[in-house]
């Protein structure tokens, strides 16, 4: 007979509640929040002003980044001595090199200043009292101001020019710019569909006088002469006399006889002497 194992006694396990928030009495009243804790005044000012300090000097490069008008840059490389203002500054010497227009020292070589055209370069200088005249390459024409090159007073585009000036007719640009006056008062600017006369203190167009139609003009056959330019102009047409193929212009425009120009409206005023018609 098989004796079965006794069976073993199970002790039951209590369970426990969980424990939870401890109850808090009816009459107490919830902790306040600690308060978020605040940065210094200085601290707050100081961070717009730092970040004002750091765009500045992005502010200012893209100033400085702007195209110029026409591509213009013009550089000084030596000041002239304005500590003297009784003793007139000499007039330095102009030269076109490479892609620049350098006016530089007589007695010592050294570069006064330069004057670039992104993507053009001088084809002809003219130089005048107070006055740098050039003939760039794409067709305008520029006044520089000649001693301390400060700047660039007027430019002005010559039409139809560009395509002309690349051919071998235009020989470079010779005799385009022509002065009419003493001291440059007045530029004549000679291609061969027009004869235009600027005046050099601001670049206002005076006067423009047309090729006669079957004719062109010829600006490197020009001549002066006491106040007169010369300039020939050709024609196609071999009935046309030797007299109509040159024209003469003088600073109130084509020299004709019985003519009354009218002037070219000069700037200084209020002589009152009657030395000369104006405008």
């Amino acid at each position: 007979m098989t004796t079965l194992p006794p069976t073993p006694t199970t002790t039951p396990t209590t369970l426990r509640p969980t424990v939870g928030p401890t109850a808090l009495p009816p009459d107490a009243k919830p902790a306040a929040p600690p308060p978020p804790s605040r940065k210094p005044t200085g601290t707050r000012l100081a961070i717009p002003v730092a970040l004002a300090l750091l765009a500045l000097p992005l502010v200012t490069a893209a100033h400085h980044s702007r195209p110029a008008p026409f591509g213009d840059r013009l550089t000084v490389h030596a000041r002239v001595d304005e500590q003297n203002p009784d003793t007139e500054a000499a007039e330095p010497a102009l030269r076109a090199k490479g892609r620049a227009v350098e006016a530089y020292d007589v007695g010592s070589g050294e570069p006064r200043w330069t004057y670039t055209r992104e993507g053009r370069r001088p084809l002809t200088l003219l130089a005048e009292s107070g006055h740098a005249f050039t003939l760039w390459s794409d067709g305008l024409v520029t006044d520089t101001e000649r001693v301390g090159g400060r700047s660039v007073r007027w430019h002005r585009a010559i039409p139809e020019s560009a395509p002309w000036l690349r051919t071998a007719a235009a020989r470079g640009g010779a005799g385009v710019l022509q002065p009419l006056t003493a001291g440059a008062r007045m530029l004549a600017v000679v291609t061969p569909h027009r004869i235009a006369a600027y005046r050099a203190a601001d670049g206002d167009l005076r006067w423009v006088l047309p090729a006669r139609r079957g004719c062109a003009f010829e600006p490197a056959r020009s001549l002066r002469r006491e106040g007169v330019l010369l300039v020939a102009q050709p024609c196609a047409g071999t009935t046309t006399s030797w007299t109509s193929q040159v024209i003469a212009v003088d600073h109130y425009g084509r020299i004709v006889p019985g003519r009354t120009p009218l002037g070219n409206g000069d700037l200084e005023r209020g002589r009152g002497d009657g030395s000369g018609p104006e405008n």
